[in-house]
């Protein structure tokens, strides 16, 4: 896996993280507390929410779903 992958990794991990200890976060509060740009965590919610780890019940209002992960 090349570097720009595993750094794409570990950020999706730690957004997902985020929302899950903060239970419902906005987009832009995403892109400030991890200082990217609101496409990079559009970017990055569509690949939790692709696979049933997030879902936006509010436009632009993310919470984590009841999917069991196991976080290494």
């Amino acid at each position: 896996m090349n570097q720009s992958t595993s750094r794409m990794l570990n950020r999706v991990k730690a957004v997902y993280l985020f929302i899950r200890e903060r239970e419902t976060v906005s987009t832009t509060e995403l892109a400030e507390e991890f200082g990217i740009t609101d496409r990079t965590v559009q970017r990055d919610l569509n690949v939790l929410e692709y696979n049933g780890l997030v879902q936006s019940p509010h436009r632009g209002v993310w919470s984590t779903t009841s999917k069991k992960v196991k976080i290494s």
